[in-house]
């Protein structure tokens, strides 16, 4: 298959992430609705956290399973091993440094620096340039995304590449329907800060550059794929996807806890995995 139409098929995954974005511009959600968005979010991601974890680590198990069958050396497999710990590592602490280094930017920002000085609630008209958490997270959310959709694409420039066409294409319904419900996941922290101020819902400009940095690197993952196959590329992205997944997760969980519709909570959930593991059934039931 030629790199132009490899190249549709990566857009076409890509871009089914658009169809949950227009949900953030909601005007003053209920809790009910704050509740299941938040908690299909955490779902979602729970199940992309396992999805992805699995693919990193098929290559470390193949090669602990060749040494116990065959003898071979574990030279390759201990190195995959390092590259899983890395990038796992870099994925979760390395948003962590940077909430706290935007946190500290933040109160620089918001404080009196010499006599005479207005308090940040004195300022009229002004606002800081800082974004609020709500973006702030969703900003983290689609950057994870991003990078697990990375992978993605890798796998379906590989398989245009070996003109592995049916595999190539069930690859893109699996991951468009995957990267559809990613949507939902980016919006969740833009509509409760829309709940506190309707002002503060984000322009279109926004979500599209938001669904860029979550959908874009489907295409971007599908052109380097279909030049060159990368096993270890493979597995740093997937390990850089998991660790700040599992960040955004982390965060998102705190506001649930918050939330006062439990029930709901736990339904969102409930019904974000099972929509995962529904559309990995779909590929699988496919023959992939």
């Amino acid at each position: 298959m030629g790199l132009g139409e490899t190249l549709v098929l990566g857009l076409i995954a890509g871009a089914t992430i658009l169809l949950g974005m227009p949900l953030g511009r909601m005007r003053r959600p209920s809790e009910a609705v704050r509740a299941i968005l938040n908690a299909l979010a955490v779902g979602v991601l729970l199940f992309l956290v396992w999805d992805v974890l699995s693919a990193a680590w098929e290559p470390i198990d193949a090669g602990l399973a060749a040494h116990h069958e065959t003898g071979a050396g574990l030279g390759s497999t201990v190195g995959y091993g390092v590259l899983f710990v890395v990038g796992l590592g870099i994925g979760l602490l390395g948003l962590a440094q940077y909430e706290a280094w935007m946190g500290r930017r933040a109160r620089r920002l918001s404080r009196p620096t010499g006599p005479g000085a207005m308090a940040s609630h004195e300022l009229s008209g002004r606002r800081l340039p800082v974004h609020g958490p709500g973006r702030q997270l969703a900003f983290l959310i689609a950057v994870g995304i991003g990078l697990h959709n990375f992978a993605e694409g890798l796998a379906i420039g590989q398989a245009a590449a070996t003109n592995a066409v049916a595999l190539a294409t069930l690859l893109v319904l699996g991951f468009a329907l995957h990267n559809a419900t990613e949507g939902f996941g980016i919006v969740a922290p833009l509509v409760a800060d829309a709940e506190q101020d309707v002002d503060s819902r984000p322009s279109w400009a926004l979500l599209l550059s938001l669904a860029a940095i979550g959908g874009g690197p489907t295409f971007v993952g599908t052109a380097v794929g279909h030049s060159f196959t990368s096993e270890p590329l493979s597995v740093a992205f997937l390990t850089l996807a998991a660790g700040s997944i599992l960040y955004v997760i982390i965060q998102l969980l705190a506001i649930a806890g918050r939330s006062t519709r439990r029930d709901l909570v736990y339904l969102g959930v409930l019904l974000g995995i099972l929509a995962g593991f529904l559309t990995d059934a779909i590929i699988t039931a496919a023959g992939v």
